[in-house]
């Protein structure tokens, strides 16, 4: 009986530390660094929030000047300013836990703002209002949900303050008189949540590969070569006998 050469014992070694090494976590190549206190619900309702700000500040500030009555002109003044509060609000929370917001709105934010800024009158007024009750309505439920599954403190306060002020935007838009709401689509309610512990476990830490595909393949290269070396060693030391 053949007793394992060190060459076979130093393979064994190499082989066991390949497959921890692959099994261990590491970031996808390319992917956005995402710091670990946040997930990708988190991020959805940092990025959310900063981007309702970049557009509805100007927008707001737009009715201030050009609603065609005194209520349009109160509402907008007041929305650009309490936006303002909670895009401070926002950076900050996510200046403690490191993360990256965006710096500039959606294409269709962006594009509501180019509708508002090519009307006048009551046609401004009309396209303010509907524009801005809207988002304010498609964000609302992210807040909710991210405030009812989120592990971080900092996002759950970032939550409590947005669902403050979109509801107080939304109240403040309703009171121009100018929604029309027969003509409101039905309410979309959101899908059954899918409550396995492997969507558990993704909704908690980002759905994100779990290994660097070039490390994979880096280790299983190498494995294959001591694996091979360990054989011929074995063989040359039974010829030999």
């Amino acid at each position: 009986m053949i007793r394992p050469t060190l060459t076979v014992r130093a393979a064994s070694v190499l082989i066991v530390a390949g497959i921890v090494l692959a099994a261990a976590p590491s970031p996808a190549s390319g992917a956005p660094a995402v710091p670990t206190q946040l997930n990708a619900a988190d991020m959805t309702l940092f990025n959310g929030v900063r981007q309702a700000g970049l557009w509805e500040i100007p927008a707001g500030q737009m009715a201030a000047e050009r609603g065609s009555t005194a209520v349009v002109r109160k509402v907008g003044t007041m929305i650009a300013q309490q936006h303002v509060e909670l895009d401070q609000l926002v950076v900050e929370a996510a200046n403690k836990l490191g993360a990256a917001l965006p710096s500039s709105p959606t294409a269709a934010q962006q594009g509501w703002v180019d509708e508002m800024q090519g009307a006048n009158g009551t046609r401004f007024d009309e396209i303010f209002v509907a524009r801005l009750r809207a988002a304010h309505g498609k964000i609302f439920p992210v807040i909710g949900a991210v405030r009812a599954g989120t592990r971080n403190p900092v996002v759950r306060k970032l939550a409590d303050e947005a669902n403050i002020f979109v509801m107080h935007h939304m109240q403040m838009l309703e009171s121009t008189g100018l929604v029309r709401y027969t003509e409101l689509a039905p309410a979309a309610l959101p899908a059954a949540q899918d409550t396995s512990q492997l969507a558990l476990a993704q909704a908690n830490v980002g759905i994100r590969p779990l290994v660097d595909q070039r490390l994979l393949w880096a280790v299983l290269i190498v494995m294959t070569g001591v694996a091979a070396a360990a054989a011929r060693s074995i063989y040359l030391r039974r010829v030999r006998r």
